[in-house]
Order: structure tokens, then sequence, then C-alpha cells
């Protein structure tokens, strides 16, 4: 049996970097006390913040970004891998991207994705959201090695899209993260029903780690991080929005097993139509 064991790390991420580095380091130093080999954190680790004309003067690019350097020396330090769930950075053409960054044990950043899928929504309660105003989007799935597994790599609202997630199994991905600061409207009806789909659609392990509460701009997320077996099991979940980690003890070998019980992977036809 090929066993991971995961971090996987629940904040409530402030509105600047050198805060946002203060608040997640002691969780993910638990997480990896905990025996953690993959610590997982959740989408915008690095800074939340919805107002634009606050964000940008703050956004730097990866390797520049102060939370995004104290998470790579804690990486090294700690002898783990560690997987930004995203950062909110600078691009070198000045536009913005919400990237995910897979640090290795030795501090190295291994690989990135940048977010596809922007959240463009005008939501029944109201609340509206314009993602594609201030980040681009990425144009490319990532696959990555870590820990001994193959990571698929995803950012919140991309879990809405399923083709992503078929893509990355069928590039060979195990475990597919979903790292997300869901609204509480949409997180209170639809967290735990897509992660469960994507991981049974795929027969992979899905790991969310969350964002909780309501933070120093003045947004509210949904908390509640997940990790869910090929099966659709639920492994382990934090019942709550509060700052915390999750564990979780990872069997990778149950992904062969669920993709063999359950060959939908290698069963999908091409068709036409509709017209």
């Amino acid at each position: 049996m090929t066993t991971l064991r995961a971090g996987l790390i629940q904040t409530r991420t402030p509105a600047t970097q050198a805060a946002a580095l203060d608040h997640v380091l002691p969780l993910v130093r638990e997480a990896a006390a905990g025996g953690a080999q993959l610590i997982a954190t959740p989408e915008g680790t690095n800074v939340l913040q919805k107002d634009k004309s606050r964000l940008f003067p703050q956004l730097r690019s990866l390797e520049d970004d102060v939370c995004v350097a104290g998470l790579r020396a804690a990486a090294a330090d700690l002898g783990v891998w560690l997987l930004v769930g995203s950062a909110l950075v600078l691009r070198a053409d000045g536009k913005a991207a919400n990237r995910a960054a897979l640090i290795a044990p030795d501090g190295a950043i291994r690989a990135t994705y940048d977010k596809l899928h922007m959240f463009d929504v005008d939501l029944p309660t109201g609340e509206t959201a314009r993602e594609s105003e201030t980040y681009e989007p990425g144009e490319a799935a990532v696959v990555a090695e870590a820990a001994g597994a193959k990571l698929g790599l995803t950012i919140c609202y991309d879990v809405r899209f399923p083709a992503l997630h078929r893509a990355l199994a069928l590039a060979g991905a195990e475990v597919i993260t979903v790292p997300a600061a869901f609204t509480r409207p949409t997180g209170e009806a639809h967290w735990e029903v897509l992660l469960r789909a994507r991981a049974i659609e795929t027969g992979s392990f899905v790991l969310a780690p969350a964002q909780g509460g309501f933070h120093d701009d003045g947004r509210g997320t949904y908390g509640r991080t997940l990790a869910v077996a090929p099966w659709g099991e639920v492994l382990g979940k934090l019942d709550h929005d509060d700052p915390g980690v999750l564990m979780v003890d990872l069997d990778l070998d149950a992904v062969g097993k669920a993709r063999r019980a359950i060959p939908n992977l290698k069963n999908a036809r091409a068709f036409s139509g509709p017209l």
C-alpha cells in the first residue's frame, strides 16, 4: 500500500501579505508536526483584498511575494512539499494572476498553475463577482509530481468544469487539488456535492483546502475544508469556517481500484450533435 499523509490548511487570510504569512505559518507547522508529507493551503493564501485599488499596489511577482517567500523557506525548513493553493500575483505584463505554486522540500517552485475559469457571476442573493476584471485566466492544465503522487492542479471555480478534471485524470493525476475561497451561499448549496462528484467522475482523491469566515476586506467565505476518496466517500472535513488543519491519509492504490471498478475514463466515446 502506498500512503500519502496530507495536511489541508483552512485560513481566514488577511488583506496584506505580511499578515497573511503570520496567519498561515503556524498552521503549516502544525500540519508538518502531524507528519504531513504534502501540505496544501487555500486560494488567496498570500492576500485577500477585493478592492482592486488596494490590491494592485500590493501585488508582486510570485518570486518576490513576501508570503510566498516565507512559505518557500518553511517548506525547506520542514522538509515537506507545500502547495500554495493560490497566490494573487503580478504577471510580467503588469496584469494580475491567480496562481498556484507547488514548492518542493528544498524550497524550489516545481510547478505553477494559473486559474483557468474566472468567477463572473450574479448570484440569486444579489452578490456579484467579476474576477475577469482583475485577473487574467490561465491557458493550460497542469499535472505535477509531489510526495510520490501525481497532482492535478485546479483553483476554486474550476471545480464546476468537469472536462478539466477529466483531462487531469487522463494525464495521470491521482490527486486533484481544489484550493478555494468559496462564497457562503454557493458553498452551502454546492461545495461538498461538487467535490464528491469530481472525485467519483475521475476516480481521484480530491483535496480542497478552503478559506473560511469573514475577512478584513469584508467578504465572507464558506470554509468546510474537505478531502474525498476516489469512490466518493468523505475522508475528512472541518465542519466549520475557522482556521485549522485537516490531516488525512491517502491510500494511492485506491485510485487504480476505483478506475478499474468503474472504467469511465476509458469507456467515453466521441459523439456528434446535438444539432
